[in-house]
């Protein structure tokens, strides 16, 4: 495993095949020249304290995405399993809605196929339910593969779905002991978000740019530091506004986490696996059209895990590094590098 001590930005790409320009299907860990690969970084400082509110302690090291996961990518999982699409990964509105991330669904008359513009590719996908995400993570988990959302694409892997929907069947999944791709808990998103990365401590930023500073929500270039996508008032003072409102991931190339991750504050919320008020699934760090109270290190925010939200999106994580780099090892690449948005 790369690590770089003190900042502890290794970052994992599982390189396979690269985007074709006749649609064919690339692996999401190597998208290809202008696309985002789905990049890690390493999160150590195992048994940590949790901060004063009782978060953020992880026991083990893992490795959780760089960025939120993609509408590039995402249209490349719908390709791999939703052909027909039998539990509803597509939203109607990421294509109609005047906030949708212009992820198209086309009837080829033999199944569905998906394209996404270049100019929205590396914007976070937004209408996705927790299920949406736990699928997408049961598809990494069994290798990307191609076929009919089943037991070996998409209904088990990291998590036993077999078909769950309802809130209350999603409720009920939980993440299984041999978990490779997850939905981070928590106290995994919370610690990459706002630990300072100082070893085991108890120690915490406000915020997830590594400042107790209320971030600013101007695109600068080059970013000067501790800005985010958000909404100062809704809809007059935004990052950006129609058509796009959402920035690519890693816009703010000098607004990460302590860890190296960018956009926990901002963009979109991301699910977690944490179930409140007994029958929410758990997100956190604001979006594009709330405050910046929303990337507070004590805001809590939450919504029916089968809900699939204007403003909701995720990022995945790894919970075991070793069998990541046993991978990499095997004939993919290995790399460590940053990249702007």
């Amino acid at each position: 495993m790369i690590s770089v001590k003190g900042v502890a930005r290794a970052v994992i790409v599982v390189a396979a095949v690269v985007l074709a320009a006749g649609g064919a299907r690339a692996d999401v860990f190597n998208m290809g020249a202008g696309l985002t690969s789905l990049e890690f970084v390493t999160v150590d400082n195992a048994d940590n304290d949790p901060d004063d509110t009782g978060y953020g302690a992880v026991a083990y090291e893992y490795n959780i995405g760089k960025y939120e996961v993609t509408a590039g990518q995402y249209c490349e999982f719908l390709n791999a399993v939703a052909v027909t699409d039998t539990y509803g990964l597509y939203n109607t509105n990421m294509w109609s809605s005047d906030y949708g991330c212009k992820v198209e669904r086309t009837d080829t008359g033999s199944g569905y196929s998906y394209s996404v513009a270049s100019d929205w590719a590396n914007r976070p996908v937004n209408y996705v339910s927790w299920g949406d995400a736990a699928r997408f993570a049961n598809w990494l988990t069994n290798g990307q593969p191609t076929g009919v959302q089943g037991l070996s694409t998409t209904e088990d892997g990291s998590y036993y779905l077999n078909g769950a929907t309802t809130n209350a069947a999603l409720l009920a999944v939980t993440r299984k002991a041999n978990a490779r791709y997850v939905i981070p808990t928590e106290d995994e998103w919370y610690k990459a978000a706002y630990h300072k990365n100082d070893g085991v401590t108890g120690n915490y930023w406000d915020y997830p740019t590594g400042t107790n500073s209320v971030p600013s929500n101007d695109l600068v270039d080059p970013d000067p530091g501790n800005n985010a996508n958000f909404a100062v008032s809704w809809p007059g003072d935004v990052t950006i506004g129609s058509p796009y409102w959402r920035t690519p991931v890693g816009e703010f190339e000098n607004s990460e986490s302590p860890y190296g991750t960018f956009d926990q504050g901002g963009n979109v919320w991301e699910w977690n696996e944490a179930i409140l008020s007994g029958s929410h699934r758990g997100d956190r760090g604001g979006s594009f059209n709330h405050g910046d109270d929303g990337m507070l290190v004590a805001y809590r925010h939450h919504n029916s895990p089968a809900n699939e939200p204007l403003s909701m999106g995720f990022r995945v994580a790894t919970p075991e590094p070793a069998t990541l780099l046993l991978l990499a090892l095997g004939g993919a690449a290995l790399a460590a590098r940053r990249r702007k948005g």
